[in-house]
């Protein structure tokens, strides 16, 4: 069976460093400015997506700045060619007629290049400190999958009537539709039962925290055996990548950054004090050090660029069709990434570019 094209992406800077708060090589910087000047690079660069975060209130310093998601993809949106952009949406902050209308003004002003990433959120704070109710786990996900039903279905163009447990809708259609495919891409993540089944039964992509390879393709097998009416479900990884010209220098590198996220232990303790404890992926980060966020350097690309290149072919081979990458410091990870690292997957060096760097922040 041939292998799908080999996808890279990066995570969005929405609200600050993913490894350590406190490196004095990358300033906290959650900006506008610094978000559009990534994603711009990414693209010039020859990355294919980005993947913009949704947070109300950043989740490890609620005092510090945190970008939009949906007001920024519609902007970025409209200022790139190339580069899918993916934002992440919470279903209990968006009533689906809304969230389905400013999907549909999203990809068309991309020309077809938007998806979105449904989370179930984990962050209760972020709900109860707003008055939004916030149900425990798995009703969360019976609300989320009533949710993508009535979505799914304004998004393909087609009049909807529905009545159900949260929502009830009558003859809804929204226009324009989606002038240049089906519908947008649906991509889901998550860890437990119920967000494995939502995956099999509504979305295109299936988003796995970072893990070692023989967990991932144990997923990728357990979704794979799930019955399915859509076309087969594509697989992407989140990852932190640490990459060097020698394995030497990046465990020296990975060293410098597991020293630095040791000083935000205090905000790490506050952050977990707000996360729903029967988060699956929370007891999933426990079982071993890691830095980075969304199971961050767990995957394993930390080494020389020959070693990060051999094991992304191995979880591409095993099924993994996008990597969602992160790097600190961002800016000049994400072109070291791309000159050393692309042309050792069959990809082409991208041109020089010049590095931008926000004054913002």
């Amino acid at each position: 069976m041939s292998l799908p094209p080999l996808r890279i992406g990066v995570w969005a800077p929405v609200h600050g460093p993913r490894a350590a708060l406190q490196d004095p090589a990358e300033p906290f910087n959650a900006s506008w400015e610094h978000n559009r000047d990534t994603v711009l690079q990414a693209e010039a660069l020859g990355y294919d997506a980005t993947l913009v975060a949704q947070h109300t209130v950043n989740p490890h310093l609620p005092d510090h700045d945190q970008l939009e998601a949906w007001t920024a993809s519609a902007a970025l949106a409209a200022l790139t060619s190339r580069i899918e952009i993916i934002a992440a949406i919470k279903p209990y902050l968006y009533h689906p007629v809304v969230l389905a209308k400013m999907a549909l003004q999203i990809e068309n002003i991309s020309r077809g290049r938007f998806a979105f990433n449904l989370v179930n959120a984990w962050n209760r704070a972020e709900f109860e400190k707003a008055g939004i109710p916030f149900g425990e786990h798995d009703e969360r996900y019976a609300y989320g999958r009533e949710w993508i039903t009535v979505v799914e279905k304004l998004i393909r163009g087609e009049s909807v009537t529905h009545t159900g447990e949260n929502f009830a809708l009558t003859d809804y259609l929204l226009t324009p539709k989606d002038l240049h495919r089906a519908r947008p891409r649906i991509y889901l993540g998550g860890e437990s039962e119920p967000a494995r089944a939502l995956a099999a039964d509504a979305a295109d992509v299936f988003f796995i925290n970072g893990q070692p390879l023989e967990d991932v393709t144990a997923f990728i097998a357990d979704l794979r055996r799930r019955p399915r009416t859509l076309a087969p479900l594509s697989f992407g990884l989140a990852a932190f990548v640490i990459a060097r010209e020698t394995e030497r220098e990046a465990q020296e590198e990975y060293q410098r950054l597991a020293a630095l996220a040791a000083r935000d232990a205090s905000v790490r303790a506050a952050q977990a004090a707000r996360t729903d404890p029967n988060v699956v992926m929370v007891k999933t980060f426990a079982k071993s050090e890691r830095v980075g966020t969304n199971g961050g350097t767990a995957a394993g690309l930390v080494g020389s660029y020959d070693q990060v290149a051999e094991r992304i072919r191995a979880f591409h081979a095993a099924g993994i069709e996008l990597f969602m990458l992160q790097f600190q410091p961002l800016t000049v990870e994400l072109a070291r990434f791309a000159q050393e690292v692309f042309p050792r997957l069959g990809r082409a060096a991208p041109p020089r570019v010049e590095l931008r760097q926000s004054q913002a922040g």
